[in-house]
């Protein structure tokens, strides 16, 4: 009779933040069936960068914001999003100006 082999009880993961001076990225195992919060405050991001905050962050995997419980997958890269400081297109629009306005 072959050996029956144990089932995993836990997946690898990975939780990253940016900054524009300093990143996080920490790649840890989580048990099973741990959500993208319970991750997140497993990692320890909290005390490094409180900022963060305990709720009103956005979070996704793999550049998709995903909910809070949200069950995480096998290889599952969580990134914490930092709030935009500028809208996207109004920064076009103001280096387009700038531009305009040089001569470029």
């Amino acid at each position: 009779m072959a050996p029956q082999s144990e089932q995993p009880t836990g997946i690898m993961v990975e939780v990253t933040y940016a900054l524009p001076h300093d990143q996080f990225l920490k790649r840890f195992e989580v048990p099973i069936g741990t959500s993208l919060a319970q991750a997140i405050q497993l990692s320890g991001v909290h005390q490094l960068y409180p900022e963060i905050g305990c709720a009103g962050f956005k979070a996704g995997i793999f550049g998709k914001i995903m909910s809070a419980d949200t069950v995480l997958q096998p290889h599952d890269r969580i990134e914490i999003y930092r709030p935009l400081t500028i809208d996207p297109k109004e920064k076009r629009r103001l280096r387009s100006k700038n531009r305009a306005r040089m001569g470029c």
